[in-house]
């Protein structure tokens, strides 16, 4: 059977194709400028940006490397429509084409108005705006830090203005004020004067630059510089722009100035109206010290005490006046006491009525007493009697005169049982009438046979058991 011939065209790898089509797009698409919506924003945690350029039909892929996405003046979001300047490009590991973006910057003022109001919700909903985190600037700093271009009139302007009014230290922090780098110095200049110790500390803070469009002004709207004026602890004023200038930076800090120069005006005041203003209030104290001083001295004039002999004439008077009535009143007195000691003489006839009267009441007291102590008496012996009774009553010889009998051992201990009784060498037993002495049956012989004795001569009895 005869071999197929071999097609004259070469196969070409996957590879190969891949790396042709790379060369032909970069070559012919080496810059494009790309106008479209962003969506699936993702920032890697190298850096690099990866996200969509879209529209209503068709989809970009865009890179961005992490040098291009730190310059970006603003913050690339979902939705946000942006224009792309780079050049297209081929992932041949997916045969996808992409952008590689080297640029970007929002489509036009509105795109920008949209997200300075989008980020200001969001920051206001943060508490960073709320007046009560407002810092109290001080009345004469003695040190001031300006965040600024050094080579500005802004920094000029400023520096003028504080050398009219009351000239202070001023230290200056360089930083750009426009451009993809601009925020980031910022930050960094409200950062190291706070980080900042000793005398050379600033008391406040002034960030500042001339007016300019929404772009020129826009690193003041980036999160990180509103942050950085928010965690200041050094108070902070803002000029920034022109008076119909607002920035993100203005509502964050402790007070806004119109311009750079109005925050000279707002940090210091003018020291020629403070040393007016000292002179007056020096000249209203003298005059209110001399009235107080006149006053005083018109007190302690009405106040004076008067000469010691005119504090002893009206004593003096008044003793002659005492001298004067005194044997008056001492003859009064005397013939006062001798009526009352007349009062109190007895005589003897009325001594004799007095004891007379005495002795009746004494009769008829002794009258009424016999009678009543006779009645005291048999009350007292009724008592007495019936009291007897209740003890005869209650004695044990009245139990005794029953038929009851106390029984005793030799030293005259109660016994109450048999078995101690049966046990005792004698017992000694007490009848109403007498008391005998027994020996219990069974108990030992200790010689002769005791003979029951007799203590009362009324009766006897010999051994019971």
């Amino acid at each position: 059977m005869p071999e197929t011939p071999a097609p004259n065209d070469a196969a070409l790898s996957v590879s190969d194709l891949a790396a042709s089509l790379k060369r032909t797009i970069e070559t012919n698409f080496d810059h494009v400028v790309v106008r479209g919506e962003l969506g699936r924003v993702t920032i890697a945690r190298s850096g690099h940006m990866y996200c969509d350029l879209k529209d209503q039909k068709a989809v970009l892929n865009t890179v961005m490397w992490k040098g291009q996405v730190d310059r970006l003046p603003f913050r690339p979001e979902e939705g946000l429509e942006v224009i792309a300047t780079g050049r297209l490009s081929i992932y041949e590991g997916r045969s996808n084409y992409q952008m590689i973006a080297s640029s970007m910057r929002p489509a036009g003022a509105g795109a920008l108005m949209a997200l300075l109001e989008e980020r200001k919700k969001k920051l206001a909903a943060e508490g960073l705006f709320a007046a009560e985190h407002k810092k109290r600037l001080p009345f004469l700093p003695r040190t001031i830090g300006v965040v600024t271009s050094p080579t500005g009139a802004v920094i000029r302007d400023i520096l003028h203005r504080i050398r009219d009014r009351f000239p202070v230290r001023v230290i200056v922090w360089p930083a750009l004020v426009q451009g993809d780098q601009a925020a980031a110095q910022v930050t960094a200049g409200i950062r190291g004067f706070n980080a900042m110790t000793g005398p050379d500390r600033p008391d406040v803070l002034i960030v500042a630059r001339g007016g300019g469009s929404i772009e020129d002004l826009w690193p003041f709207n980036e999160e990180i510089v509103v942050r950085a004026a928010f965690e200041s602890e050094i108070p902070l004023i803002s000029a920034v722009g022109h008076e119909t200038d607002t920035t993100l930076i203005d509502y964050v800090s402790d007070a806004r100035a119109p311009t750079p120069t109005g925050a000279a005006e707002i940090a210091v005041p003018v020291r020629q109206d403070l040393l007016l203003q000292t002179g007056e209030q020096g000249e209203r104290l003298k005059r209110a010290l001399a009235r107080r001083t006149s006053q005083a001295k018109d007190k302690l004039n009405a106040a004076r005490l008067p000469r010691p002999e005119t504090l002893l004439q009206v004593k003096r008077q008044r003793l002659d006046y005492a001298s004067a009535s005194l044997p008056r009143a001492a003859l009064a007195l005397t013939q006062k006491a001798r009526l009352a000691l007349s009062r109190l003489v007895i005589s003897p006839a009325s001594l004799k009525s007095e004891i007379r009267t005495s002795k009746q009441r004494l009769r008829d007291v002794a009258v009424r007493a016999r009678p009543a102590l006779t009645r005291l008496m048999q009350q007292r012996a009724t008592t007495l009697a019936a009291q007897g009774k209740l003890l005869e009553t209650l004695s044990y010889q009245a139990t005794l005169k029953r038929g009851y009998a106390l029984v005793r051992d030799s030293e005259g201990k109660l016994i109450r049982s048999a078995t101690p009784a049966a046990s005792a060498a004698s017992l000694k037993i007490s009848f109403a009438d007498g008391d005998v002495t027994a020996i219990p049956e069974g108990a030992p012989p200790s010689g002769a046979t005791p003979k029951a004795s007799k203590t009362k001569p009324k009766g006897q009895q010999g051994s019971l058991f």
